[in-house]
């Protein structure tokens, strides 16, 4: 069974950055879904995929893995600079601008 350890993404929703502190281990499915004739519903009898294990730090993750005996892939997050503006939020409201400035 092969496993993919990684920093999940921050929310596209909101621009800060909870719950992306951690690594997360989960695995791959085992077996392709098939579908329910009765109710139409999609499913599987592989049940690795519902788990989902949060570690500290991508060590503790590795260690995990290499004590359980998984094949496992790290997937290395990727970094993005910092949006700070000089003058911050506040600037929006300055009274002592150069020049008229309108939404």
């Amino acid at each position: 069974m092969r496993a993919r350890i990684y920093t999940p993404a921050r929310n596209a929703m909101q621009s800060g950055t909870a719950r992306t502190k951690h690594w997360v281990l989960d695995f791959a499915p085992g077996e392709a879904r098939a579908k329910d004739p009765l109710m139409g519903w999609t499913g599987s009898g592989d049940t690795q995929t519902q788990v989902k294990l949060r570690f500290a730090t991508q060590a503790e993750a590795e260690a995990y893995a290499k004590a359980q005996g998984i094949d496992y892939v790290v997937m290395q997050p990727k970094t993005r600079a910092a949006n700070i503006r000089a003058g911050g939020y506040g600037e929006n409201f300055a009274t002592n601008r150069r020049q008229v400035w309108t939404h």
